[in-house]
């Protein structure tokens, strides 16, 4: 589907943001992209949407590569930048004007996230809050039905009750012939959401796994002395201490991906050992 091989990028020679990344993004899946901020994430996906250009290596889709951006991979791709400006239009004009460049683009669907996400199809776009204006392209982007969705900080600017809708219409959009791609720095809002995560740190990727694989491989448990020879990361808060060990048991637990994240960026190496 998507393929990334020794792929280094910088906007100048001096200053290289993504050096000899390789990656494979497959269909079925949404892939939750993490990393810190400033780190390059934006600029990874630029990259996939063709919006950047690679020093050097390749990133393809579907064995074209994605910087020529011909009609037949536009198509197949949308991508939803974290700042978006829109056009003094409707939403209605907005897809009378632009939906026919989707040839899977259903108008219904469209519609009935508009509604789901409490947007007024008849405001003038560049007229509603920035929250507003994100659950519209939110919306356009799944109704175009492309087999690559690109999201890069989503959830920003959205309140408590649209980040948990968000949640419901990303899960009920994934098929088996989707890749969803989603940037964010708010690690929280993917929870329970994604199903492959990739982490994105000192200009590599050093994380490509699936939570199943991790939940099997590594317990996240509120106490450690069970466990306390097999700890591998331990964050202490205001009601005891959050923990990350070996799971000798194999026995499967939910991932707290905001835990696992902050103990790679503290120590990758001994999450890195543990999942290997």
């Amino acid at each position: 589907m998507i393929d990334i091989e020794n792929l280094d990028f910088g906007y100048s020679q001096k200053s290289i943001l993504l050096e000899n990344l390789n990656l494979r993004l497959n269909v079925g899946h949404i892939y939750g992209l993490l990393g810190k901020n400033g780190i390059g994430k934006s600029t990874l996906l630029k990259n996939i949407a063709g919006l950047a250009f690679p020093i050097s290596g390749n990133c393809k889709m579907n064995g074209m590569p994605t910087f020529k951006r011909k009609p037949s991979f536009l198509q197949k791709l949308f991508f939803i930048p974290e700042e978006i400006h829109m056009p003094s239009v409707t939403s209605k004009v907005f897809v009378n004007r632009t939906a026919h460049f989707y040839p899977n683009f259903d108008r219904d669907y469209f519609y009935k996230l508009l509604n789901d996400f409490d947007v007024e199809a008849e405001n003038n776009l560049n007229k509603l809050s920035f929250g507003q204006q994100k659950k519209m392209m939110i919306a356009f982007g799944l109704a175009t039905n492309t087999s690559v969705l690109i999201m890069d900080e989503p959830t920003n600017g959205l309140d408590i009750p649209s980040k948990v809708q968000f949640r419901k219409v990303i899960s009920s959009a994934l098929s088996g012939d989707r890749c969803i791609i989603i940037s964010t720095h708010q690690v929280r809002d993917l929870d329970s959401l994604i199903d492959t995560v990739i982490v994105l740190h000192e200009k590599k990727i050093i994380l490509n796994s699936s939570i199943d694989d991790i939940g099997e491989k590594l317990l996240f448990s509120p106490f450690s002395k069970s466990n306390k020879d097999k700890l591998i990361y331990q964050e202490d808060n205001a009601i005891g201490n959050n923990t990350i060990s070996l799971n000798i048991n194999e026995n499967y637990n939910k991932v707290d991906m905001e835990l696992l994240f902050n103990a790679i960026i503290h120590d990758s190496n001994a999450i890195l050992q543990s999942l290997n």
